[in-house]
């Protein structure tokens, strides 16, 4: 099907900085690098971020700014313009670091983003049985109760009944074992009955896939990293954000003083502002 983007939306209105236009063909190469659910809103985001560039390019030759390209690690060079751009924002845009107060301060107050995941080891016993079948819901349940009755009266016959009875032929091969569990790994019930439960205890728990006799072999509660060890990470989201911020505030007081026609710049979603 030939079917260009350009062809499948509606004529926009003509889209300029300070009189420079910004062609339809360059927003349509530039709308791969904006996904989105309709193809207005890329087109839209991709038409921002051009305007975003054209501001920081005419900013850069009137304060007479210019840069030697630079590579990346994959051998890749800056355009020019990009180098221009880099050179910019790396004079006008200042960024402090941010200090120990603040990183300790970030800390304090998000100690969950830096705690590590509870750690499971568990086994079970798995009695299948169809999610929307009441009757054979009903009878599953009869049978995980008689297996899990006969594992209370002896422990020592999990592994045994976990081979000849479970429907989960992976760990049933293991003796009903599952391993090392974190969160994520498991479905969602399943997760929810583990944190409640003990080490050592035996319970049925009911999931979409029917009834699992567990047992919790060990429970290792996960760990906060010291802010010693965290600090590094949380100076470089810090420095991002701060960073970020005040690009998106140097490229308000550039629209502001610019004439923009076409596109209200509200929400740029260039890469530059990211």
């Amino acid at each position: 099907m030939d079917c260009s983007l350009t062809d499948s939306l509606p004529k926009p209105k003509t889209i300029s900085v300070n009189g420079t236009v910004i062609p339809r063909e360059a927003i349509a190469r530039e709308v791969q690098n904006h996904p989105a659910e309709k193809p207005i809103l890329a087109w839209q985001a991709a038409a921002r971020a051009l305007v975003v560039r054209e501001l920081l390019l005419q900013e850069a030759r009137r304060l007479e700014i210019s840069a030697e390209p630079l590579r990346d690690a994959k051998g890749r060079s800056e355009t020019p313009e990009e180098a221009a751009m880099r050179a910019l924002i790396e004079r006008e845009v200042v960024t402090p670091e941010p200090d120990d107060a603040s990183c300790l301060r970030y800390y304090e107050q998000n100690q969950r983003r830096f705690r590590s995941g509870d750690l499971y080891e568990a086994a079970h016993i798995l009695i299948a049985t169809p999610r929307n079948d009441a009757a054979a819901r009903s009878g599953a349940r009869e049978t995980a109760e008689k297996v899990l009755s006969s594992v209370l009266e002896d422990p020592a016959l999990f592994d045994q009944l976990a081979r000849t009875r479970s429907d989960c032929r992976t760990s049933a091969e293991n003796g009903g074992s599952l391993g090392q569990l974190t969160r994520g790994q498991t479905i969602e019930e399943f997760e929810v009955a583990l944190a409640r439960m003990d080490e050592g205890e035996l319970a049925i728990v009911e999931t979409r896939y029917g009834f699992h006799i567990v047992r919790l072999d060990r429970h290792a509660p996960g760990q906060v990293l010291p802010f010693e060890l965290a600090r590094e990470r949380i100076a470089d989201y810090l420095a991002t954000s701060v960073q970020h911020r005040s690009l998106a505030q140097y490229v308000a007081v550039l629209a502001g003083r610019a004439e923009i026609t076409g596109i209200a710049l509200a929400g740029a979603s260039s890469p530059l502002l990211q």
